[in-house]
């Protein structure tokens, strides 16, 4: 069976803001991987609950997946006990997948277990996703020559209009498109609050959460 890990934040706060996963960028592709017939594991940083925003849980956002997901004791229970980042054993994974949420501005830019989980996935030539703030863990990330990981890749991610329009530009520890391309990406931007999703060989990238379902939906494609 097809396995595949979905990684969510651990933090719930960014410089006074409350904060936590975006739920609709965990919950879509939590079933569109569970339609596929994978074997999907719920972890983060530090393992145990995983805060959700507030703001993902009303209006719009909020959508059937997301009520499906929070009335789900299974799915709610695996995002309750999310299993320890660098307890998985990566030999066992086929893909991962980073969702976001602007908790991961405080706990995926730089942490040894994200970094060495997408080094080590990516090097074995399996699939490397995240969508929206999800792409904060791939800064950090290198190739096996120590060039950036993302350099030269087509990329999308939370774009920098977008940021302003959301307002929080000034707690996030960079602006993710002028990271990306500072870094070398081939950064490639939608329209805001449009589904944009980049594949480039294993790494596949999403802009927002309006890009959740088409960014799983690719990553099944490439497994």
């Amino acid at each position: 069976m097809t396995k595949i890990v979905i990684v969510a934040t651990s933090a719930f706060d960014l410089k006074g803001h409350p904060t936590g996963l975006w739920l609709e960028e965990c919950a879509t592709p939590y079933y569109k991987f569970k339609e596929a017939g994978y074997e999907v594991v719920l972890a983060s940083p530090t393992g145990g609950p995983v805060p959700i925003d507030a703001s993902s849980m009303g209006g719009n956002h909020f959508n059937d997946d997301c009520k499906k997901f929070m009335h789900d004791k299974e799915a709610m229970g695996a995002l309750s006990h999310s299993v320890k980042l660098d307890s998985v054993d990566l030999s066992s994974v086929d893909a991962i997948f980073f969702c976001g949420g602007h908790g991961t501005c405080v706990d995926f830019v730089e942490d040894v277990s994200i970094k060495s989980a997408i080094e080590t996935l990516y090097e074995s030539d399996k699939v490397v996703a995240a969508v929206c703030h999800g792409p904060n863990c791939l800064p950090q990330c290198t190739k096996k020559d120590g060039s950036p990981l993302v350099k030269g890749l087509k990329v999308s991610a939370f774009s920098d209009k977008e940021e302003d329009m959301a307002g929080l530009g000034d707690k996030c520890p960079f602006l993710l498109e002028s990271k990306l391309r500072e870094l070398g990406a081939e950064y490639v931007e939608g329209d805001p609050w449009t589904s944009t999703v980049s594949v480039d060989g294993k790494l596949v990238t999403g802009q927002n959460p309006q890009s959740s379902a088409a960014t799983a939906e690719a990553t099944i494609k490439l497994l």
